[in-house]
């Protein structure tokens, strides 16, 4: 059998179904059709009522699942919301307590009048809809003012008989915590917390803003705001917040080349400078002091570089280091006369005069005296001397060949004798024999100059054949420079 049904005023999105006049239908025969009208009634409570299901809602308001939105709390219908004999007026958000001597009658709490439910009688057939029924006088809920002419809570009278709205913040009659701030609204006030805070339990602290990294660098809390600042290097931005590098170099901090960083700098130096202990100053590299072989001769200092400078007698060679003997008697720097041989050695020169050979001797050429056989004087002297010049740098390093001699005439049958007839009383000096017509002069100790040696190096020749005996002489003059270059 087919179902009727009804649209329900109090829930428009339900719909209740019910058994035509016909009713109860097959299978329900056996029960009274009043307790149809309770279960209808029943299943209506049910599906009426609803819950806001935990929505978030400031406080003095809840959810309303059928609004969709936060509704105010009438605290007033709460049990003895007010002490004694003071009356409750709610509000908007919250309620006030007031004294019962601005109203008529005190005031007493009303919960909402819900209309009886009218049932049909089971005898009669039901109607196409609900009877409705006249709806019952409510008392209202909050106080009835005596004079009509009085403002609502929150409003005065003015003069021309308008209610103005009370400023509670100017006359100081709010209840706000002293940590908050009042702000004046239409009607009423509300408590709020200044920037920089937040309410907790009901007071105003200080929201810690370091705590959530709105600086870039440092920050500083403080009672109701932070304040930011930048490490050594930055500098703050217009926004208060970031930091920015700073290029130190634009302020020329280095003496010689400066190299900005992210937050700071650093300084380099010119060749030939060190950065001293300021990181800043550039000072003088002293690089004579590396090193007592960088120049042959003397090394002098130079700002940023050195020198090196050579005796007199030599020049600088192409590397800057090394020094080179000057040959005055090339160059003609010298002041040796025309009838003067120059003779060059290592770092000077010396001016030769002619030859003069000491009698029994004649001189055979400008460097060669000879003593005649036939003459006795000559018996014992060497038959010819040969003068010759060498130079030797002071402190050569030894054993060193520094002079060669050999015969020039050999005779069937002969053989030679090489020795230092004199000037080696120092023993610096050796012959050893190369062959049978030849010999090598040995420096075997070093000799410090400047000095002139003077060695007579003589060369005998025997011949038992013919039982000769003679010599030669070779009378070396030798320069030891000063330096060892």
């Amino acid at each position: 059998m087919p179902l009727e049904t009804r649209a329900l005023r109090f829930c428009s999105s339900l719909r209740l179904c019910f058994c035509p006049a016909s009713c109860p239908p097959q299978g329900f025969t056996k029960l009274k059709f009043p307790f149809c009208r309770m279960l209808a009634a029943l299943v209506f409570t049910l599906l009426c009522i609803q819950s806001a299901h935990g929505q978030p809602c400031p406080y003095g308001f809840e959810y309303n699942r059928n609004l969709g939105q936060c509704s105010d709390v009438n605290e007033c219908s709460w049990p003895q919301p007010c002490q004694g004999e003071m009356l409750c007026v709610n509000r908007i958000g919250g309620y006030q307590c007031l004294s019962s001597d601005y109203y008529d009658r005190p005031y007493r709490r009303v919960s909402p009048a819900q209309p009886e439910p009218s049932y049909p009688d089971p005898s009669d057939r039901i109607p196409d809809t609900f009877a409705r029924t006249p709806p019952r006088a409510v008392e209202p809920s909050y106080p009835i003012v005596n004079n009509p002419a009085l403002c609502t809570l929150g409003y005065a009278l003015a003069a021309d008989g308008t209610c103005n709205d009370i400023d509670e913040c100017e006359t100081n009659s709010h209840h706000c915590n002293p940590t908050q701030v009042c702000i004046n609204t239409a009607g009423g006030y509300t408590c709020s917390c200044t920037e920089g805070y937040w309410l907790i339990a009901g007071q105003c602290q200080d929201i810690d803003e370091c705590r959530y990294g709105y600086c870039q660098q440092l920050c500083a809390n403080v009672a109701g705001s932070y304040s930011c600042s930048c490490n050594p290097g930055f500098l703050l931005n217009p926004d208060g917040r970031t930091c920015q590098d700073v290029d130190e170099c634009e302020e020329q901090p280095c003496s010689h080349g400066c190299f900005n960083t992210y937050g700071s700098f650093m300084c380099n130096c010119d060749e030939g400078y060190e950065l001293a202990s300021d990181g800043t100053t550039c000072i003088d590299l002293d690089e004579c002091s590396f090193s007592e072989f960088l120049c042959q001769f003397r090394c002098v200092n130079t700002p940023g570089s050195f020198s090196c400078i050579c005796p007199p007698g030599y020049y600088l060679y192409e590397d800057s280091r090394s020094c080179e003997d000057v040959n005055e008697c090339d160059t003609g720097n010298n002041t040796c006369t025309t009838e003067q041989v120059c003779f060059n050695f290592q770092g000077g020169y010396t001016c030769l005069n002619p030859l003069q050979c000491q009698p029994p001797y004649l001189a055979v050429s400008d460097n060669q005296c000879m003593c005649s056989a036939e003459n006795p004087a000559c018996r014992d002297l060497a038959f010819t001397i040969l003068y010759r010049h060498m130079d030797l740098s002071s402190g050569r390093s030894v054993p060193a060949d520094i002079f060669q001699m050999q015969a020039t005439t050999r005779y069937p049958g002969a053989f030679y004798i090489f020795q230092i007839k004199s000037g080696n009383s120092g023993r610096e000096f050796y012959m050893r024999q190369t062959s049978n017509v030849s010999a090598t002069l040995v420096l075997t100790r070093p000799i410090k100059g400047p000095q002139v040696l003077v060695l007579d190096l003589e060369m005998v020749t025997v011949n038992n054949v013919i039982n000769f005996r003679g010599s030669s002489i070779i009378r070396l003059t030798i320069y030891v420079s000063e330096h060892p270059f």
